[in-house]
């Protein structure tokens, strides 16, 4: 069996990615699973490191009117198109994935024109551009939520719920903190805003931080991503702050073992993307949600009043959202255990265990038919 999978830009478009390669390896030992990127995501990095080869690809988003850029960008996405078609004619795969991202574009297109069996997985309830696009030349579209399927047109829908990736599954709270050496007592606080990292999060974060070096109430890990790690320490600096000597404070770019990390949090504050959320429940940790105001259709925070109405996490709107307001909702959550305990079994009843499984099954059918 060859499968390709294309799905990039951030984290949350290219772990539902190697999730779905993950299962189908863990059911086909010899399958030859490669994957589509570009050089400048979030890919190049998490793909080699689940051991699968990637092939990267030149290709941007196209804007909504005429620019100069836009004209570039066009004749990128027709030269990546040209590109993906040449490999896949060569590779010959039985079956293409898209999980979102400009890079599925030219990729799922390609195999679709070339009669290759096509799959796209829409993890948000208000599609994506690249599914806009998609969705009515693939031969199944896979749903993250029901309600994104008015907005598409398409062949054949299938709700899947959004998969997570199988180490998540599999984490426990003991066995983390093991790992990482934290001990079962010390409480910790996990935040993080996506691979690239989102200015006004990490700029609240950077209050976060500032208030909380002058006491040892917890451990916090923050990733602050691509960008937040390129000035984030030298502005704590400039506050007075010494992360040599606040321990308990570790700012990294990235967490590569989010599910050590995760599993091991008391709790965590981050976005509310549809991976994120789906992460979240099957791991049952409470959270404080900041949807991000910057995506189609305002889905984070849809997203994230799901869980609020759960009684799963605390949701909390950028406009209005402070450092020192989330100190203060950290240190009152974390001095009621009880609730923290309820907020997780809350988030734990929203899991969906066997996504990857329901996406498997659905993708066979394709296979056969091939």
């Amino acid at each position: 069996m060859k499968v390709i999978l294309s799905g990039g830009g951030t984290a949350g478009h290219v772990n539902p990615a190697i999730a779905i390669a993950d299962f189908i390896k863990g059911r086909h030992s010899g399958a030859d699973i490669r994957f589509f990127g570009t050089d400048y995501g979030i890919e190049q990095v998490l793909v080699p490191a689940a051991g699968y080869p990637l092939k990267l690809i030149d290709v941007n988003g196209l804007e909504r009117k005429l620019t100069l850029r836009n004209l570039q960008n066009a004749a990128k996405a027709v030269g990546a198109y040209r590109e993906s078609r040449r490999f896949l004619k060569d590779f010959e795969p039985d079956l293409v994935i898209g999980t979102g991202g400009y890079v599925s574009g030219p990729v799922v297109l390609a195999a679709s024109k070339l009669g290759i069996p096509t799959a796209i997985h829409e993890q948000n309830a208000f599609p994506g551009l690249t599914t806009r696009q998609l969705a009515r030349r693939v031969d199944l579209v896979l749903l993250g939520f029901a309600d994104a399927q008015p907005r598409l047109r398409g062949k054949h829908f299938v709700t899947v719920g959004n998969p997570v990736r199988q180490d998540m599954l599999f984490a426990t709270r003991e066995t983390a903190r093991a790992r990482l050496g934290i001990p079962a007592e010390e409480r910790l606080v996990v935040s993080f805003a996506g691979s690239m990292g989102s200015r006004r999060f990490n700029e609240n974060i950077l209050d976060y931080m500032a208030a909380h070096s002058a006491q040892r109430a917890f451990r916090h890990i923050h990733a602050a991503g691509q960008f937040g790690i390129k000035w984030m320490p030298q502005d704590l600096a400039a506050r007075g702050v010494s992360l040599e000597q606040c321990p308990w404070i570790d700012l990294r770019e990235y967490i590569f073992d989010m599910q050590d990390v995760m599993a091991a949090a008391d709790l965590v504050i981050c976005r509310s993307g549809a991976i994120t959320l789906g992460e979240l429940a099957v791991l049952g940790k409470p959270a404080i949600l900041i949807p991000s105001p910057n995506v189609t259709n305002n889905h984070q925070y849809y997203n994230a009043l799901v869980f609020s109405r759960a009684e799963a996490a605390l949701l909390v709107e950028e406009a209005t959202c402070n450092g020192q307001q989330l100190l203060a909702q950290t240190m009152e959550l974390l001095s009621d255990p009880d609730r923290l305990k309820q907020m997780g079994q809350a988030a734990g009843r929203l899991a969906v265990f066997d996504s990857t499984q329901r996406i498997y099954d659905s993708l066979m059918p394709l296979l056969r038919g091939h």
